[in-house]
């Protein structure tokens, strides 16, 4: 039996995503991490030293959910936690030498995934189909009072 929203936007959409992060995952295990780590290690290569709340933040996830994620990169030696000057309240989290290797190997990944998922779509249709997909996660966050949501209700490396 065809399943009834089969022909939906939101269908192929969840369909897509639910391929993307199973590939994804795919992928990274042979790094040794889990989806969601990746985003740490990447943003912590962009710009080390971040805060928790930073973190957070540019994860769009709630502040323990960062936590649990950088605890477990702590435990594996890619990540550290640094002081910040005097203020013994703000931690500040910084890739080790370790996470800094692995970071460069996840941006092959990230690249890797990207030529897989976009395949024979064209530059023109690329950039189309970015803003479509950021208007629709425009279209969902006003409904939901413009507020970012924590989609893992756990661990990002679920």
């Amino acid at each position: 039996m065809k399943n009834p929203y089969a022909k939906t936007v939101g269908f192929e959409l969840l369909h897509a995503a639910r391929l993307h992060r199973a590939r994804s995952a795919q992928l990274l295990s042979e790094l040794g991490l889990f989806p969601g780590q990746e985003q740490v290690l990447t943003l912590l290569s962009a710009e080390n030293g971040r805060t928790m709340g930073e973190l957070a933040t540019n994860l769009r996830v709630r502040p323990p959910t960062a936590s649990k994620t950088v605890a477990r990169l702590t435990a594996q030696g890619l990540v550290e936690r640094l002081s910040s000057g005097g203020d013994g309240r703000t931690v500040r989290v910084g890739l080790t030498t370790e996470g800094r290797r692995r970071a460069e190997a996840v941006e092959a990944v990230w690249e890797a995934l990207e030529r897989e998922a976009v395949g024979e779509i064209d530059g023109k249709d690329r950039k189309r189909l970015r803003k479509l997909l950021r208007k629709l996660g425009q279209n969902v966050s006003t409904k939901l009072g413009g507020a970012e949501v924590d989609e893992f209700e756990g661990p990002i490396e679920d």
